[in-house]
Parts: C-alpha cells; sequence; structure tokens
C-alpha cells in the first residue's frame, strides 16, 4: 500500500477487531455460531474459533502490504495505486462487519437476519469491485487471474472491463433482492451473483484468446 494514511486506516481496523474480540471473549457462551445454511440452520463452534475470524484481520492487513512487493509485474500497481488501497481498506470493513455480525449472534441469537445482511455488505462489496475492476492493471494478485488474461494485456482489459459490469451488476442484484426474499434464498443469491460475476469473465478471457486476438494482434492467435 502507498498511502500512508490508508496504511494506517487498514492496520487501525485490524487492532480495532482485536480490542472488541478480546473485550467480549470472556463473556461469549462456550459455543458460538460460525456459519449459516442457506436452510437458516446454525452450525456451531467452540468460542475459541471466534480468533480465527478476528485474526484475518491482520492477516489481510499484512498480505495487503507485502504481496505486492513480491509480485512480478509489482510495477504496475503504480498505475492503480489508489484503488488498490481503497479495495484493501474495504475489503477490512467487510471482515470487520462479519465479525461484529459473529459477535452479536453470540450475545443475542436470532436478533439480527444474517442472510440478509450478509447478502446487502456482500452486494455492496461486488459493487465496489465492479466499479474498480477496469482501472486494476495486470498482476497476479488482483483480480481476474486466468491464463489468457495473464499472457496479452488486451485480453486482461476486456476481459475487466467486462467484469466491471457483471460484477457491478450481481452486487445491485443482491442489494435490491436481498431485502425482499427469505434468508433460504439469500445464500442462492450470493451464489448465482458469484457464478455471473466471476465464472462468465473467466470463460470470456478464453473466448477472446481463442477467437477476438486476431483483431487487435492476428499473431496471438493459438495454433
Amino acid at each position: 500500500m502507498k498511502s500512508k494514511k490508508l496504511r494506517i486506516l487498514n492496520y487501525t481496523l485490524a487492532a480495532i477487531g482485536i480490542l472488541i474480540t478480546a473485550a467480549v471473549y470472556s463473556r461469549l457462551p462456550e459455543q458460538i455460531p460460525t456459519n449459516w445454511g442457506f436452510n437458516g440452520t446454525v452450525t456451531y463452534s467452540p468460542k475459541s474459533r471466534i480468533w480465527l475470524c478476528c485474526g484475518l484481520l491482520p492477516l489481510m492487513a499484512f498480505l495487503f502490504d507485502y504481496l505486492p512487493q513480491i509480485d512480478p509485474r509489482r510495477r504496475n500497481y503504480v498505475k492503480f495505486n489508489a484503488y488498490y488501497d481503497t479495495f484493501c481498506v474495504f475489503l477490512q470493513v467487510f471482515l470487520l462487519i462479519m465479525l461484529g455480525i459473529t459477535l452479536s449472534e453470540s450475545f443475542f441469537p436470532g436478533h439480527i437476519s444474517v442472510g440478509k445482511i450478509v447478502t446487502l455488505a456482500i452486494g455492496v462489496l461486488f459493487m465496489f469491485i465492479g466499479n474498480i475492476m477496469p482501472k486494476i492493471k495486470s498482476n497476479f494478485y488482483l483480480g481476474i487471474k486466468t491464463p489468457w488474461t495473464l499472457s496479452d494485456e488486451e485480453i486482461w482489459l476486456r476481459t475487466h472491463r467486462f467484469a466491471g459490469k457483471t460484477m457491478f451488476a450481481a452486487g445491485a442484484a443482491a442489494v435490491i433482492l436481498g431485502w425482499s426474499i427469505t434468508d433460504r434464498w439469500s445464500g442462492y443469491v450470493i451464489v448465482a451473483m458469484l457464478l455471473a460475476s466471476a465464472f462468465v469473465p473467466c470463460l470470456m478471457s478464453y473466448v477472446l484468446y481463442l477467437v477476438a486476438p486476431k483483431i487487435w494482434n492476428p499473431r496471438l492467435m493459438p495454433a
């Protein structure tokens, strides 16, 4: 991360998660909810599992800082640093929300509609990612990383422009539909969103590799 302010915010969010968890850990029940099924069933685990959720925050903060340094295409990060740094903070906020949901349901089971809130949070996250997708330059850690996007800049660009549209649309659909369906269907909305916004662009990158390269460079056509 290049922005000093956003880097500090990134680690501050991680520290907030750790401090909140440490403050309430002794009062947590021995079994806490850790998974919510599509049919509304809740899976419980020992309360020590909360440290795994909490631990994701500092781990991701470190990885956000470290991974660009070892990326073979690290020079490309200069071209989209602002978007990368904002994404890192946005994802930290998302993880902090997920931690908050787990803690809230541990103390007040059934107090909130977990399925709908998670659907809304993921929808907003995907809308944000979709918005920055066209700005992401070729790298090995962020974006649609298929052999075909990594092999050609034009395929990368066109794939990410398309992925930006699909991810934003899927995220918007999740936000809109998440409040009008039952909890049982919230998970299916998320699955459909992931399929539409991730798999389709990956498939498109392969199609571009097979067909479209002849438009801008015939030499890239596979034998």
